[in-house]
């Protein structure tokens, strides 16, 4: 399966927009091409400056945490971005069809509506798992997307690795693994099988384990030839240089990143048993991530409950195969024990 193939002719033709930072990439004291402001910034920092337009410095610092090479690696303005581009890039509007595994991350439909192009939707599973047969039923020729969230959100489980390599396989269109909780899960990333398939696209963020979600940064890593079409179609400078200053910083402190991560999962653990225990819960999901699928007596109930004492969670129960459940995001031991004690006084 050559990439190529799967990009719509517009953007096969586009002649993307050269910015001045493109034109020029040398060293030099007066910069009089962009028209800029010259004087500074009205802060402490300046920010007069445009930023790099591949943010090649910040991506040399994630390849030496990710092990993935720059020509591989896109930076977004949150994964929803990368999610957005896809679509752009590969999808005729009012022909071709994408597939979504529900219940899953709300914003690939989403995209797909902006984008005039058709949903089809495959349902998980009872397990929560990939319904194989019904996939290979759905896909035809103008299918070119499939996206795989996992760990899965709003469910936390893992999806079976056999099943998405299957799909990779066999399937001759972009498969889309979205890993936004991956540093929570046992299972491995698909990163390392980015040199086995050309169509896989894995998704990541520093909105969870990194802490940084006001910083609106998602990475998506592919063959180059998916990223040189994602580079192509991407506004000039779609991450800011506050963004590439605070995150490039941040990589500085993976160390502390890697403690809240053993520490949530900790939680995670503790507060799944403890809600187990609780009469009000009918069943709590096995988790791969930050947060915990819960089925509960009378889910508008006991949410409305909680609001009442400034404690929010996500209301899943009208989701389908999550019908009666909340979401509940694994907070600090102090904040897990408020919620348990208002749970177990409801």
């Amino acid at each position: 399966m050559d990439i190529n193939d799967l990009v719509r002719e517009n953007i096969k033709n586009l002649r993307p927009y050269s910015t001045a930072r493109d034109e020029f990439k040398g060293q030099a004291s007066v910069f009089l091409d962009a028209n800029e402001n010259s004087y500074g910034s009205p802060l402490p920092a300046n920010y007069n400056r445009y930023p790099d337009p591949l943010q090649l410095d910040l991506k040399d610092a994630i390849s030496k945490i990710k092990g993935v090479p720059i020509e591989n690696t896109f930076l977004g303005n949150g994964s929803d971005e990368a999610i957005d581009l896809l679509f752009r890039a590969f999808c005729n509007p009012g022909k071709d069809n994408v597939i979504v595994l529900p219940p899953t991350y709300g914003m690939y439909e989403v995209s797909a509506n902006i984008n005039d192009v058709e949903i089809r939707k495959v349902s998980l599973l009872p397990n929560f798992q990939l319904d194989m047969e019904k996939i290979a039923e759905t896909i035809d020729k103008n299918t070119k997307l499939i996206f795989i969230c996992s760990p899965n959100n709003p469910t936390g489980n893992s999806i079976n690795r056999e099943d998405i390599e299957t799909i990779l396989a066999n399937f001759n269109g972009i498969v889309v693994v979205d890993e936004a909780y991956i540093n929570y899960a046992r299972q491995k990333t698909f990163i390392q099988e980015l040199t086995e398939y050309g169509n896989l696209v894995v998704l990541q963020t520093f909105s969870k384990a990194w802490g940084l979600a006001a910083l609106r940064l998602g990475m998506a890593f592919s063959s180059t030839k998916v990223i040189d079409v994602l580079n192509k179609i991407k506004p000039p400078y779609n991450i800011n240089q506050a963004t590439q200053d605070l995150a490039f910083e941040a990589l500085k402190n993976i160390a502390q990143v890697n403690v809240w991560i053993k520490e949530s999962v900790a939680e995670r653990d503790r507060l799944s048993k403890a809600l187990n225990a609780l009469n009000i819960v009918k069943k709590v999901y096995p988790s791969d991530a930050n947060f915990i699928l819960t089925e509960v007596t009378d889910a508008l109930k006991i949410y409305d409950t909680l609001v009442d004492q400034g404690i929010i969670v996500r209301d899943r129960s009208k989701v389908t195969l999550c019908e009666g459940c909340l979401r509940i995001t694994v907070g600090t031991k102090e904040e897990n024990d408020k919620l348990l004690t208002v749970l177990e006084n409801f």
